[in-house]
């Protein structure tokens, strides 16, 4: 039997679990079928409970990972050829839930997480992994100029950054890949100050730091980035796939804006 994986992470990357133990323990098939992410939970040498996941933020996450897949299939349509660059990727499996057989695929974390993602997962001629922390800007010299388009993803991550780091790092993408996409959650401002109240970001002890309410702010900060989209979870066609209870909850929060924009995916043309 192989040895089981032993975890030694920061606060911030131990929410990679949170992640990681949604998509396994929450998300049906319908929405997300991952058994490269299963394969990794047997693996990991970790005591999920400890965690203490809300069930609304294992549901949350399981249609954040369906969405942002959404994304990069919509996307690998139009540029069948185009890059994907995957910023704070932990363990995620998305290159292989979705690659095309073409695209160009980085995901990018710190050091300590590469590390550990390399006992799952083996780099190919079309899939790379890059060790470093996001704010390191001298990480996007690395990757090649892009002649077939590229999106960016940045999945559960610019919250835990300062504001000004996020608008330097969106500021260093649109000069190195203009025309590019950029699409990453986002919490509102209130969400960002009273998410420590969740058990989940107690037991790991996370900050974070950033929180956007008007996400043309956006465009006021860098010049010549484009909103394309603000999506609200209660928008999934996939909450269906939820029990009544849970279908009843994403509805009424549904009917306050306030809800909507606590946490939602945003879109921009680079």
């Amino acid at each position: 039997m192989e040895a089981k994986q032993k975890i030694r992470l920061s606060p911030e990357e131990e929410t990679l679990l949170i992640t990681l133990y949604s998509r396994v323990a929450a998300c049906p098939g319908s929405i997300l079928a991952d058994e490269k992410a299963q394969a990794v939970f047997a693996q990991v040498d970790f005591d999920f409970e400890q965690l203490h996941v809300p069930t609304g933020t294992r549901l949350t996450v399981c249609l954040r990972a369906r969405k942002f897949d959404d994304i990069v299939v919509e996307f690998l349509g139009e540029h069948p050829k185009g890059t994907v660059l995957h910023l704070g990727c932990g363990l995620d499996t998305r290159y292989f839930r979705v690659d095309n057989g073409k695209t160009e695929w980085y995901d990018l974390d710190f050091p300590s997480v590469i590390d550990l993602r390399e006992k799952f997962f083996q780099e190919s001629e079309r899939y790379h992994m890059i060790l470093s922390s996001v704010t390191d800007l001298a990480w996007i010299e690395t990757i090649p100029q892009l002649e077939n388009g590229a999106l960016i993803l940045a999945e559960g991550l610019l919250m835990y950054l300062d504001e000004e780091q996020v608008i330097a790092l969106i500021g260093r993408l649109k000069s190195r890949f203009p025309g590019s996409i950029l699409a990453f959650d986002a919490f509102s401002s209130l969400t960002a100050r009273n998410i420590h109240r969740n058990p989940s970001m107690k037991a790991t002890r996370a900050v974070v730091r950033w929180g956007i309410d008007d996400p043309e702010q956006i465009e006021r900060w860098v010049e010549g980035v484009q909103l394309l989209e603000e999506w609200y979870f209660v928008q999934s066609e996939h909450i269906r796939a939820f029990g009544a209870f849970n279908r009843m909850m994403f509805k009424l929060a549904g009917l306050f804006p306030a809800a909507n924009k606590a946490h939602r995916i945003l879109q921009y043309k680079l």
